[in-house]
């Protein structure tokens, strides 16, 4: 008998879009011969289920369930596809959790540390893992002084929303004049800011994912930007990256990437698919950790996907791999 799964895309932050395209490549890729799907759309107005008629079902939040043609329809898993809150801060899997109903990302605990890209930093540090480039946490309403952090931090540094992904409200600043308005930009999108020392080199990611209890590394990609860094405009418009796959870095930098990314996933309590990003330092070729992204984009060019492919794998087979694992762990 076919097991039914809920898709959950969309969510409540500026990545509604990217989520919404992520959750076409994984409904296209879920073998219908062994899954029933149902796309479910959250939204701060409502959770709900577009037919294939176009009829909308709202979904009973008391126990995630959907009420089609006089019966009820309940989930044997939950794909989770949505990037940002509520999806990938924990939110969602507590939900979950608490209603014993399993899923395929990390767990509440770990989603909700690794996507404040500043606590997950201070965590990552104190691993010993990886290097960690210096930075300041500042929040909306605490005061904070420019000249102190600059007194601590190095130029140039990156400004970005503490809790933001897909680079929005981010900025390079490389000089003490741009700061403040940088750290403005930033807070119209989070009320948590990350000031990061800017370390120039190769920037290299690396997704991770378990199968039957074993944790396989995919090919490495390396980020070319054609703009000053990896922004919203270089990850989602065509020409202005060139993502590399696998990645033509030093094999030798290559396994200290590799070794990095499995010892967080594994120390992180990871699970699902997880892509970690790291900076290979041009002057020193050390490698820095940037972030670990527990629901990385799926749509058809992005990273992963690209990783799985040249992993040899098609994404149909990925996606099952995923689904199996969850609900092996239920």
């Amino acid at each position: 008998m076919k097991k039914k799964i809920a898709l959950v895309a969309g969510g409540y932050s500026g990545e509604y879009v990217i989520s919404v395209q992520s959750a076409v490549t994984i409904e296209n890729n879920i073998d219908p011969a062994l899954y029933d799907v149902y796309k479910i759309i959250v939204t701060r107005d409502g959770w709900s289920h577009t037919a294939a008629d176009g009829t909308v079902y709202a979904v009973d939040r008391n126990d995630f369930s959907l009420t089609i043609g006089g019966g009820k329809v309940t989930f044997d898993a939950v794909f989770i596809g949505i990037h940002g809150t509520p999806g990938e801060d924990g939110r969602l899997q507590g939900y979950f959790e608490m209603l014993g109903i399993p899923y395929t990302s990390c767990g509440m605990v770990t989603s909700a540390i690794t996507f404040n890209k500043s606590y997950c930093n201070k965590v990552v540090a104190a691993l010993d893992v990886v290097n960690v480039a210096k930075s300041a946490h500042i929040f909306r309403d605490k005061p904070y002084d420019t000249k102190e952090i600059l007194s601590r931090l190095r130029l140039p540094v990156f400004v970005k929303p503490a809790e933001g992904g897909s680079s929005i409200g981010m900025s390079k600043v490389n000089e003490a004049g741009e700061l403040e308005a940088a750290i403005e930009k930033a807070f119209r999108e989070d009320s948590q800011i990350l000031i990061e020392e800017f370390v120039k080199g190769t920037e290299v990611t690396c997704g991770m994912y378990v199968s039957k209890g074993k944790l396989n590394v995919l090919p490495l990609t390396e980020i070319r930007s054609s703009k000053e860094f990896f922004d919203y405009e270089a990850k989602y418009t065509p020409g202005f990256t060139n993502e590399v796959t696998p990645a033509e870095i030093a094999p030798e930098a290559a396994d200290q990437i590799r070794a990095a990314a499995q010892e967080l996933y594994v120390r992180l309590n990871c699970k699902g698919v997880v892509r970690a990003d790291f900076i290979l330092e041009a002057a020193t070729g050390k490698v820095y950790f940037l972030e670990i992204n527990t629901m990385p984009g799926q749509s058809e060019n992005s990273i992963v996907p690209q990783q799985v492919r040249a992993a040899g794998l098609t994404l149909r087979a990925f996606y099952g791999m995923l689904i199996e694992e969850c609900l092996g762990k239920n």
